[in-house]
C-alpha cells in the first residue's frame, strides 16, 4: 500500500501492484503499477524497477516551473505608470516655469532652484514611506491573528483578491476520519457491526491505520463498553494489499479461562477490511433475525454493493466487517488449517467513515463571500467526497468538474469550465497550476491559493496571494507569503480586511497627492506667468512641501467606510488620468480665487506687496493640499456624514497650526513672510467652504458616471 497524499492530496492509501493492467487514457497519478518519489510505502513490500531518476522523475519536472510563474503585479504597474506621467508634467512645467522666471529676473540660478522646488512640490515624496508603513501595519495586525506575512506586498493584493482557491484535505476538513454510521447488509443501525469492527482494531498487532483510530475513538468517547478485556487474541492475519483485509482470531475470557485441553473453544475470526474483498469471502450474511443466519446470494451481494456505491458517491468511505465462529480442539490453531482461513464467513454490515468539515469554515467562507471572494475547491480526492464537503459547508455544487475531464477540453472549453466550476476533484498538481493561471490570465481575477501539500506548491507559488499553514510541507511552506499558524480560515477574512484597509489608504494617498501636486503645480504656473514676481520663494516652497508632507504620515492609521472593503479592490490603470482631470482643476479653481480676491481685495491695501502676497500663497496652499485629503478619503460628505481617524485630525489641526502661525513668527520673518491680516483668515474659511462644495459636487457626478471614488 502507498500513500500518495503528497502528489494527489488524498487522504486515503491506494493500492500498488505490479498485476495491474493500466491503459493509454489512465491519470499517470492513478497508476497501479508505479510508485513515485516523494510518496510513502505504508505496507507491504516488493520489487521495483527504476524507470526515472534526478530532474526525470515526476516531481523533479512538477517543480521545475516554480519560481517562474507570478503574475505581474497591477499595483507596481500603475504606479510606475502614474510616476512616468508625473515626471513627464514635471519637465514641461518645470521648463516653462525656470525659462518664464528667467526673462522676468535675468538670473538663471535663482530661476533654476525655483524650477527644481516646483518639480519636488510636484512629486509624491512620502508614497515609499506611506505604502510601506501601512503594509507594516498591515502585518502586524495579521501577526497578532497568528498569521505570518513573508513579503509585505501580498497584503495589498489581498484587498484585491477575488477568488480563492483551496485545498479541501485538513484546510476545509478536519485531516481525520470519523464513524459516520455502521450498518448492516439493509442499511440499518446495527450495534453488533461496531463491536465486531472495534475488536479487530483494538487487537490487531498490525500497523493502525487512521480508520482504526477513528473506530477506536469512536467507541471510547461514545461509552461502549465492549468489554475488550474479555477477549483474548488467539492469532493474525495481518493486512495486505493483495486480500485489501485484516483478520484476527480472539477467544472469549470465559472459554480461555477454563482448561484448554478438556473441553472445545469457542472461537471467532473477525475480518474487516474493503467492501468487495470481503464479501468475497462471505457465504452467509447476518439475518435479521437475531442470531440467524441466511445464506449469502448473488442478490445479497448485488444489493450490498448497491448500498456501499450509494454510499461512496455521498462522499463516505466503507469497509466491510465479518466474523467466523470457530469451533475446534486446541489451544493454538494452526493457520494453514482450512478449517480457520478467510472463507465460509458470515458478513455482518458496513461502517461509514467521513473527513469531516470544521466548525469554523462555514462562517468564514460565507464571511468571505460577502466580501466578494468566491470559493473554489481545488483538490485531488474524489468529485463525490469533494461534492459532500462543499454541501455542508455552503459551497455551491452545481457546476463540478474533474482532472480527467479537464484534460479532454479544448483551451477555450478549458477556461469557460474553470470560470464556471465551483468545485475541481481529482486534480494533479499541474492542473491545480493550470487552473491557477487560467484564472488570472484569461478571467483577470486575482486569485489566492491555500494548500499545505507538495501537491500544492505549483498553485501557491503561481497564485497572487500563495498561502499555507505551520503545519504544510516544507517547500509549500517555502513558496507561500503567508504562513497561518493555526488552519482557521477566518484568520483570511481578517487578513482581507486588512488588505483592503491598506489599499484604501495607500490609494487614498495616491489620488489626494497627485491631484494636489497637480493642481497647485499649475496654479504656481499660472501665477509665474500672470505676476512680476514668483508666488513662493524655492525657500518658501519646500517647506511648504514639506509641512504637507509630514501631515500625511498619518493616513496609514486612518479607517476605511464599511462599505469599501466589503468589495475587491484592483488598481485600474484609467481610473487615476480620469480622476487627476475631474478634481485637479478644483485645485486650481480654489487657488485662482485666491489669487483673484488678493489681486482685488487688497490692491489698494497699503500691506500689499511680495511678501504679503507670498504669506497668503503659502498659508491657502498649505490648507488647501492638507484640508484637501478630508474630501478625497472618503464618498460622503467630509467632517458631516463620516470623520476621519483621530490621527488624522490631531496631524491636520498640527500641521494647519503650524502653517498659520509660521508668518507670524520669527522664522517666518527668516523665510520672507509676513503679519496676514484677519480678514484674510475670514476669506480664508468662505473659499474652503466653497471649495468643499464644489468638490462634493463634482465628486457626486464623478461617483454617478463612474460607480466608483477611490
Amino acid at each position: 500500500m502507498n500513500s500518495q497524499s503528497s502528489l494527489t492530496g488524498e487522504s486515503w492509501i491506494t493500492e500498488k501492484t505490479a498485476d495491474a493492467k493500466e491503459n493509454q487514457t489512465t491519470p499517470l497519478l492513478e497508476l497501479k503499477n508505479i510508485c513515485f518519489m516523494g510518496t510513502n510505502v505504508v505496507s507491504g513490500s516488493g520489487m521495483g524497477l527504476v524507470v526515472s531518476t534526478g530532474c526525470k522523475t515526476y516531481m523533479s519536472t512538477m517543480f521545475s516551473s516554480i519560481g517562474k510563474q507570478k503574475p505581474p503585479d497591477g499595483f507596481n504597474d500603475g504606479i510606475r505608470c502614474i510616476s512616468f506621467v508625473l515626471i513627464s508634467v514635471m519637465l514641461v512645467v518645470m521648463a516653462i516655469i525656470i525659462l518664464t522666471d528667467y526673462l522676468k529676473s535675468n538670473d538663471v540660478s535663482e530661476s533654476v532652484l525655483f524650477g527644481l522646488s516646483v518639480a519636488c512640490a510636484l512629486t509624491p515624496n512620502m508614497l515609499p514611506l506611506i505604502v510601506n508603513t501601512s503594509l507594516a501595519k498591515g502585518a502586524l495586525a495579521m501577526a497578532r491573528d497568528r498569521c505570518i506575512v513573508k513579503s509585505l506586498a501580498v497584503i495589498r493584493d489581498m484587498g484585491s483578491m477575488d477568488i480563492l482557491c483551496i485545498d479541501k484535505t485538513g484546510t476545509l476538513t478536519m485531516n481525520h476520519a470519523i464513524i459516520v454510521n455502521y450498518l448492516d447488509s439493509w442499511g440499518s443501525p446495527q450495534e453488533k457491526v461496531l463491536r465486531f469492527a472495534f475488536l479487530n482494531s483494538y487487537f490487531k498487532t498490525d500497523q493502525k491505520y487512521p480508520l482504526d483510530d477513528a473506530i477506536l475513538a469512536y467507541v471510547f468517547t461514545n461509552g461502549y463498553r465492549f468489554q475488550p478485556s474479555k477477549w483474548s487474541k488467539i492469532d493474525e492475519i495481518p493486512f495486505d494489499f493483495i486480500r485489501r483485509r485484516v483478520s484476527v482470531i480472539l477467544e472469549t475470557e470465559s472459554n480461555a479461562s477454563q482448561g484448554r485441553n478438556s473441553q472445545t473453544h469457542d472461537r471467532f475470526m473477525i475480518t474487516k477490511g474493503a467492501l468487495e474483498e470481503v464479501m468475497r469471502v462471505c457465504s452467509f450474511i447476518d439475518s435479521v433475525d437475531e442470531g440467524e443466519i441466511d445464506t449469502f446470494s448473488s442478490e445479497d451481494y448485488q444489493r450490498i454493493l448497491n448500498m456501499g456505491e450509494e454510499l461512496s458517491n455521498r462522499g463516505l468511505r466503507i469497509i466491510g466487517v465479518a466474523i467466523k465462529r470457530l469451533q475446534m480442539q486446541g489451544s493454538h490453531p494452526n493457520m494453514a488449517n482450512e478449517e480457520i482461513t478467510e472463507s465460509d464467513m458470515v458478513f455482518l454490515g458496513v461502517i461509514t467513515f467521513f473527513d469531516p468539515p470544521k466548525d469554523s469554515a462555514k462562517q468564514a467562507l460565507w464571511r468571505l463571500a460577502e466580501k466578494g471572494v468566491k470559493a473554489k475547491v481545488l483538490t485531488g480526492d474524489s468529485l463525490s467526497l469533494a461534492v459532500r464537503i462543499c454541501e455542508e459547508l455552503g459551497i455551491r455544487t452545481t457546476n463540478v468538474t474533474t482532472g480527467p475531464e479537464l484534460e479532454l477540453l479544448n483551451q477555450d472549453v478549458f477556461h469557460e469550465t474553470v470560470k464556471s466550476a465551483t468545485v475541481l476533484a481529482r486534480l494533479t498538481p499541474t492542473q491545480k497550476l493550470r487552473v491557477v493561471q487560467s484564472l488570472q490570465t484569461v478571467g483577470g481575477h486575482v486569485v489566492g491559493f491555500l494548500g499545505d501539500g507538495v501537491n500544492d506548491s505549483l498553485a501557491i507559488d503561481a497564485a497572487n496571494v500563495g498561502i499555507s499553514v505551520d503545519s504544510g510541507a516544507s517547500v509549500a511552506k517555502d513558496l507561500a507569503d503567508i504562513i497561518l499558524l493555526e488552519k482557521d480560515l477566518n484568520v483570511l477574512v481578517a487578513g482581507v480586511e486588512n488588505g483592503r484597509l491598506t489599499y484604501g489608504n495607500t490609494m487614498k494617498y495616491i489620488k489626494m497627492s497627485v491631484v494636489a501636486n497637480i493642481g497647485s503645480v499649475l496654479s504656481l504656473l499660472i501665477a509665474t506667468l500672470l505676476l512680476e514676481f514668483e508666488p513662493l520663494t524655492p525657500r518658501q516652497l519646500l517647506t511648504q512641501t514639506f509641512l504637507y508632507s509630514v501631515g500625511q504620515i498619518a493616513i496609514p492609521w486612518d479607517k476605511m467606510e464599511e462599505d469599501y472593503v466589503k468589495t475587491p479592490q484592483k488598481w485600474s490603470e484609467k481610473s487615476l488620468p480620469i480622476f487627476i482631470l475631474w478634481n485637479g482643476p478644483v485645485c486650481t479653481l480654489c487657488d485662482l480665487v485666491n489669487l483673484f480676491f488678493l489681486w482685488c481685495y487688497y490692491r489698494d491695501y497699503n500691506l500689499f506687496d511680495v511678501q504679503f502676497f507670498q504669506s497668503a500663497w503659502f498659508i491657502e496652499g498649505l490648507l488647501m493640499q492638507t484640508l484637501i485629503f478630508h474630501l478625497i478619503r472618503t464618498e460622503k460628505i467630509p467632517f458631516i456624514q463620516e470623520i476621519s481617524s483621530w490621527p488624522v485630525i490631531c496631524s491636520t489641526v498640527v500641521i494647519s497650526a503650524i502653517g498659520i502661525a509660521i508668518p507670524f513668527t520669527q522664522v517666518g520673518e527668516i523665510m520672507g513672510l509676513t503679519n496676514l491680516p484677519f480678514s484674510y483668515f475670514g476669506f480664508l474659511v468662505v473659499l474652503f467652504l466653497g471649495y468643499f462644495t464644489v468638490g462634493q459636487v463634482v465628486k457626486r457626478i464623478y461617483i454617478l458616471i463612474y460607480r466608483q471614488w477611490l
